[in-house]
């Protein structure tokens, strides 16, 4: 599968606009849990994890040891990072608030 394919990115768009019309953290939990395999569930809770480690300036080596990830992924979550108007940072301005 490519991520450019028509039904990959239509379907990948209307699940990001139905996750955002919802509120209820409890249900994306479940529906997350429900969607994903548990190995994907780890993937993306550190990924997370990196992206909140190398905004709070901890060393790559250590969140590679911490969470199991590549210097590889860490390094392109630190790339992400530093775009302008980067959608880590959006996120993580989301998650603060709450």
């Amino acid at each position: 599968m490519n991520i450019d394919t028509p039904w990959v990115k239509e379907n990948f768009i209307e699940l990001a606009r139905t996750l955002a019309k919802t509120d209820d953290s409890a249900l994306i939990e479940s529906f997350l849990r429900s969607l994903l395999t548990p190995a994907e569930t780890v993937d993306i809770a550190a990924r997370w994890a990196l992206v909140k480690a190398l905004k709070d300036n901890i060393p790559q080596r250590e969140i590679a040891s911490q969470f199991g990830i590549s210097l590889c992924k860490i390094t392109r979550g630190s790339r992400e990072l530093k775009k302008l108007h980067s959608p880590f940072e959006q996120m993580l301005a989301i998650s603060k608030k709450l």
